[in-house]
């Protein structure tokens, strides 16, 4: 983001920047350097061929970003909130599969041990996936149940000093390497919903690759199976105790899935200005014309928005005041225009806006997965207006 919107591409048009601390500000050119030289150049062919650039992850923690506001104390770097959200943009900006592979193990995977787990399973896991030695993954949504996530089928019985899982997830990032997989589960016994710990290799516990998206292609979720998976007690996330658990931690990647929309945004409204201002139509640069200029400047409104609206759920979750219906309303925002912006920018680079040398197609794609992930538009309004309301619409009433 350039603050003098005179020299640059003018993505930083009400000066967000300002609210930025020192260590804010070099979070983010730390990570946008990283994007700049190892991932924009390679994660175009990745995309393609639909591979996960396993090469990357060492690369990628040598950044010291894994676990974002997480105390030091679990070797975790502690970044505000600001600078937490700043890291998913530029990862987005960079590549959309990364972010995803990111935010599953450092933003779903690594807070539900944070804020549900014991004080061993903190210090047991958070050190090493910190330094991305271990990677998590996060294993929520099922085959039947997406939207309506709350009523998850998977069983925990309790069975001696342990618990027997059983039951299908769908859409889990990660889920195919992951050492650890945060398996939410349903109590037999008292009909709640329960997270555990299931590490790699545990007998019962099967995962494939989903193959075939339009988005995300460098991202690889899985179909996950468990018939009769043992999780011993203390795998079980001592904290985790209700569905209502699950949303403090939900409610938490809403925040991070809004600056990856923003990320995706600055990405594509960048190559617009600059596709627009190299391009030649007709002998004269693409730029001069009136109804480029209209549509650039639609893209910037909607870019600032986006980006207001961040800046601001950062301060609110610094003050304890992000609601789940402030969360939703961000990611409604924020998927909803960055979707806009990404298709306009595609649209004026023209045929080259569909190749993956320009991106702006990639991300295109890419922004169709954050529009359905982590709560799909319907979703997110029907939270909204739950608040609003008071009353619930989530399902037909008798």
């Amino acid at each position: 983001m350039i603050a003098d919107v005179s020299k640059g591409l003018g993505t930083d048009y009400y000066m967000v920047e300002e609210w930025m601390s020192e260590e804010d500000r070099e979070i983010r050119d730390r990570v946008r350097d990283f994007c700049d030289r190892e991932v924009i150049p390679v994660m175009g062919g990745y995309w393609n061929r639909e591979e996960f650039p396993f090469e990357l992850v060492p690369k990628l923690a040598r950044l010291n970003i894994a676990g974002h506001v997480i105390p030091r104390e679990y070797g975790c770097p502690e970044m505000s909130n600001l600078a937490s959200g700043l890291v998913m943009m530029e990862l987005s900006r960079g590549d959309g599969s990364l972010s995803t592979f990111f935010g599953v193990h450092s933003g779903l995977a690594m807070t539900s041990i944070a804020l549900l787990g014991s004080e061993e399973q903190r210090q047991r896991w958070l050190p090493p996936m910190a330094r991305m030695e271990k990677i998590g993954a996060f294993a929520l949504t099922e085959p039947g149940h997406g939207s309506d996530v709350v009523m998850l089928e998977t069983s925990a019985e309790r069975d001696g000093d342990g618990w027997v899982l059983n039951g299908r997830k769908r859409w889990i990032g990660n889920g195919t390497f992951a050492d650890v997989v945060v398996v939410w589960a349903r109590d037999e016994e008292d009909g709640e919903v329960k997270g555990f710990l299931v590490e790699k290799g545990t007998e019962g516990f099967t995962a494939e690759r989903i193959e075939g998206k339009i988005g995300n292609r460098s991202s690889w979720q899985a179909d996950i199976t468990l018939e009769n998976v043992r999780v011993p007690a203390e795998n079980k996330l001592e904290n985790a105790n209700s569905f209502a658990d699950t949303s403090t931690v939900l409610t938490n990647t809403r925040y991070g899935v809004a600056w990856q929309a923003l990320g995706h945004a600055l990405a594509c409204y960048e190559a617009a200005v600059q596709y627009a201002k190299e391009r030649e139509i007709f002998g004269i640069p693409q730029a001069s014309f009136q109804l480029i200029q209209y549509r650039l400047a639609g893209m910037l409104a909607d870019l600032t928005q986006m980006q207001l609206v961040c800046f601001r759920l950062s301060q609110l979750l610094d003050k304890g005041e992000m609601t789940h219906g402030r969360a939703s309303l961000a990611k409604l925002v924020t998927a909803r225009q960055g979707k806009r912006i990404c298709a306009e920018a595609r649209d004026i680079l023209g045929g080259n806006g569909v190749l993956l040398e320009y991106l702006v197609g990639k991300h295109l794609a890419d922004m169709e997965i954050i529009y359905t992930y982590e709560g799909t538009d319907t979703v997110q309004s029907l939270i909204v207006g739950r608040s609003i309301t008071g009353e619930q619409a989530f399902f037909p009433t008798a």
